[in-house]
């Protein structure tokens, strides 16, 4: 229908068409001309045919067609220059790709709103102690704040501690927390099955009940709705199911947690024992520095009210987003900022290339110009050029972004990803997609406009003369030099952000933590506390595993510890130091229980005293070991060996009989924290880490050392088996260093590849446009030197440029990422140095090649091919 309607379009307006002319060389006839010079003066009074026949389709709305026709004949231009046509959607799948899987992570983790009701009105609460800011409540204080406080509408605790849950076939950790009776409508959560706890449910003797998550109701009861009222067994004693959580609910200070109880068995009065974090929702009306204030005030007064058990202890709070991705958030916005530099040199990239293009064709559009083409129609035709490049480089990078979100999350380590769950959601979503449809407009308008403006109408008449070919050339250095610099600079900030975050991950890898971490193998081992009550029975179950375990093949030496190196540095001790004035200051530092033997098998460093000898148990004096920065803290200018300090209420003296090396009982990044150890033996736990030398490859040995366990007692859970090694790899802080830094290497990588392909081009093309001025040079006696030197200023000037204006970019964005760099400054004038050296080498080869094209330049070939 369409066709038919403009057939008979064009019929009758070419029969109009002919009518106009007729009666102007009708007119002109009457005028007294002669036959042919009326039919010409006819003809140029009605104009170009082919521009009105364009204006009339224009007016008429036969746009379909004339876009179907754009459309074609852009795929006809793209498949006659395969290399222009793949370079292009090559740099924009890579530049579109890289900044859609980035925004993605960004998007999961700082914009999608957290699974809570009115999430920007909760915080956290912390007690902050002259170890750090961060550490736990004990119960009383928590009833005192809730008590007290006069800001928030509800106030409640948790406690990230897992169980051991009792099944058919045996014991298996569960991971979980305990919360206080009003936590989840705290957090505005109702469960999309059952009930929430009652209020009163989390004090002491009442019926124990427990809520499930989402994935372990799928996990281990398939989806049942009859599972409410059932029971299960967790550290030995029946909970009854109350409730499902929903799917898209998660917690991630607690995470991983499959099940949620209350805490009345961490119910304590005691004021020294913390194990909790509070959450709370501020009240309509009130402010964060408000609430703030106002509890701190309260924690003042129960250090005065309780100067023995709270001295020192102010309280310390941030909003709840911040805890969830306050660690996560630099890392991503540095990535982001990086992803950025690259689809900017990207995007600058393909405008080089489509300028260079337009210079080729500019007779082309001359001709078409000439011809009666309009301005708009030549524009339109530039712009469905750039709709296609941008359509397929959109397409292709979505596709790499929807892989590379995949990929990057499945190399997440699992222990790490279970403490990342808003990343669970990760991939194109609406806020995803909308991000890349405007990346993607924007290029379009800049890839389709930056040819059009170009050519004016005096340039495209200019184009059909050789004349217009100086103008052209010199327009076109002005502009993609400009292009190159912005390219350069940008190049350099990414190298450098590269460099300094490769030196920070490489040395926090290569931080002294204490220990050998070769050759050791680790495992975590939970027993029943009903079952094994007596300290004896615990001390005789770790002996009967140090013992067997080091009867294995291979094995060199075993020990234990409550706590592992690596971790996060919880678990602290207030003391005294016997025969020290006391002046009411308030002394905290870490405190682990350890087995005889672990030190040894660390191949941890003594300093001074000895070892824990293996009989030392309460029958012995109890002894202490301390680390090297709580001699230094504590004990300036004396020997502490021999000396005794005072735990608890102060009634219990414990001697110390050695200092050893700072072992890293924080994350890699943490500064050292003063820390006791004192022997497992004298107060045995049934929950610790077994730590095992080897003579052979540690990963071997692990299935033997789960077999053991099982094999003395089938009712004690064995998880978390793992080398120290990859503890180190794997941890927190190791792994967002080192994505930091290979990400930025990757985009630095690109970066200077493409900066550096685009200095080629531009010094490449300008020695094309100059191949007459070179061959008259060299025509009247210029020596290849001299060409040389010519084309290699051209580069030499826009790399110094380049180089320089990054360096004084890089100086500003670096200080914006201080946070993320260990053991590095972020004006590291060895980076800044090397990374400059690199790329004005890499510069200068790209430019030999055009210049060493320039110098073998044959004067009369040249000059007769002008």
């Amino acid at each position: 229908m369409v066709l038919v309607r403009r057939e008979q379009f064009n019929r009758e307006l070419e029969e109009e068409m002919s009518f106009h002319r007729e009666e102007a060389e009708k007119e002109f006839l009457a005028d007294g001309m002669k036959a042919e010079d009326a039919r010409h003066a006819a003809n140029r009074r009605f104009g170009n045919d082919a521009q009105l026949r364009d204006q009339a389709h224009e007016t008429v709305g036969f746009w379909f067609e004339g876009a179907l026709q754009d459309f074609r004949f852009a795929l006809r231009q793209l498949r006659k220059n395969p290399g222009f046509a793949a370079t292009a959607i090559l740099i924009l799948t890579l530049g579109i790709g890289a900044s859609v899987a980035i925004f993605g992570f960004v998007d999961a983790a700082l914009i999608k709103p957290l699974p809570y009701k009115n999430p920007n009105r909760l915080v956290v609460l912390f007690e902050s102690i002259p170890l750090g800011p961060r550490f736990h409540l004990s119960y009383p204080d928590y009833v005192d704040w809730k008590r007290e406080n006069k800001v928030f509408q509800s106030l409640d605790v948790y406690a990230p501690y897992g169980f051991m849950r009792s099944t058919s076939t045996g014991t298996e950790q569960a991971v979980g927390a305990r919360v206080s009776d009003g936590f989840f409508r705290t957090l505005g959560v109702v469960p999309v099955l059952g009930r929430d706890f009652r209020q009163g449910e989390d004090q002491k003797n009442s019926p124990r009940a427990v809520l499930l998550s989402y994935s372990a109701w799928l996990r281990h009861y398939g989806g049942r709705k009859d599972i409410l009222g059932q029971t299960v067994i967790l550290d030995g004693k029946p909970n009854t199911i109350i409730g499902v959580l929903p799917r898209d609910f998660h917690f991630a200070p607690a995470e991983p947690a499959d099940y949620w109880t209350t805490l009345q068995d961490f119910i304590s009065d005691c004021r020294g024992c913390h194990g909790f974090f509070g959450v709370a929702r501020l009240k309509d009306g009130i402010s964060f520095n408000a609430a703030f204030a106002n509890i701190k005030g309260i924690a003042d007064q129960l250090a005065r009210q309780y100067p023995d058990s709270n001295r020192d202890q102010k309280a310390f709070m941030l909003p709840m987003s911040e805890v969830i991705v306050g660690d996560i958030r630099p890392v991503l916005l540095v990535l982001l900022s990086g992803v950025a530099l690259l689809l900017l040199i990207a995007t600058v990239n393909v405008a080089s290339l489509l300028l260079v293009r337009s210079e080729s064709r500019r007779r082309e559009i001359a001709v078409r110009g000439a011809l009666g083409a309009s301005r708009m129609r030549l524009i339109r035709q530039f712009v469905t050029e750039g709709l296609v490049l941008v359509a397929t480089g959109s397409v292709l990078g979505l596709t790499a972004a929807y892989w590379g979100m995949h990929l990057f999350a499945h190399y997440i380590p699992k222990d790490m990803m279970a403490t990342m769950p808003y990343l669970q959601g990760l991939g194109l979503n609406a806020r995803v997609l909308l991000f890349a449809f405007a990346i993607s407009a924007m290029a379009a308008v800049l890839f389709s406009l930056t040819p059009a403006l170009q050519l004016s109408w005096a340039e495209m008449r200019e184009g059909l003369t050789e004349g217009g070919r100086g103008h052209a050339s010199t327009m076109w250095r002005r502009f993609g030099s400009n292009l190159v610099v912005i390219e350069l600079t940008t190049a350099m900030v990414l190298l450098v952000g590269a460099g300094l975050l490769g030196q920070s991950f490489y040395r926090l890898l290569h931080v002294d933590i204490g220990l050998q971490s070769d050759h050791l193998a680790m495992l975590t081992v939970g027993a029943q506390p009903n079952t094994y009550q007596k300290d004896e029975q615990r001390i005789a179950l770790e002996r009967q595993m140090i013992s067997r375990i080091s009867a294995l093949p291979g094995v060199k030496s075993a020990g234990l510890s409550t706590t592992l190196p690596i971790g996060d540095g919880d678990g602290t001790t207030g003391f005294q130091i016997v025969g020290h004035p006391s002046h009411g200051e308030h002394m905290e530092v870490a405190i682990r229980k350890v087995s005889s033997g672990y030190f040894s098998t660390l191949q941890a460093q003594l300093l001074r005293g000895r070892y824990f000898a293996e009989d030392e148990d309460k029958s012995k004096p109890e002894v202490v070991i301390i680390n090297e920065a709580m001699a230094t803290q504590y004990f300036r200018g004396e020997n502490p060996v021999g000396m005794a300090i005072s735990l608890g209420d102060g009634d219990q003296h414990v001697e110390i009989v050695g200092v050893v090396k700072d072992l890293q009982e924080g994350q890699l990044d943490a500064a050292s924290r003063s820390a006791m150890y004192v022997p497992y033996n004298q107060g045995p736990a049934t929950f610790f880490s077994l730590v095992v030398r080897t003579s052979q490859d540690e990963r071997s040995i692990l299935p033997a050392l789960t077999s053991i366990i099982h094999q003395i007692d089938p009712t004690i859970a064995a998880f978390g088996a793992a080398t120290m090694q990859e503890r180190i790899h794997d941890s927190p802080s190791a792994y967002l260093h080192r994505s930091a830094a290979w990400l930025t290497g990757g985009f630095a990588a690109l970066a200077l590849l493409l900066g550096v392909v685009g200095l080629y081009g531009v010094i490449a093309y300008s020695v094309s446009q100059r191949t007459r001025e070179i061959g008259v040079r060299m025509a009247l006696g210029a020596q290849r030197g001299s060409v040389y030197r010519l084309v290699m200023w051209e580069a030499g000037r826009l790399t110094v440029i380049g180089i320089g204006g990054g360096v004084v970019v890089s100086l500003a964005v670096t200080m914006l990422m201080r946070k993320l760099l260990f053991g590095v400054r972020a004006w590291d004038a060895p980076t800044l140095i090397g990374v400059s050296v690199v790329l004005a080498v890499a510069a200068l080869l790209a430019s030999y090649l055009p210049a060493r094209r320039a110098a073998a330049v044959n004067p009369v070939e040249a000059l007769r091919a002008e």
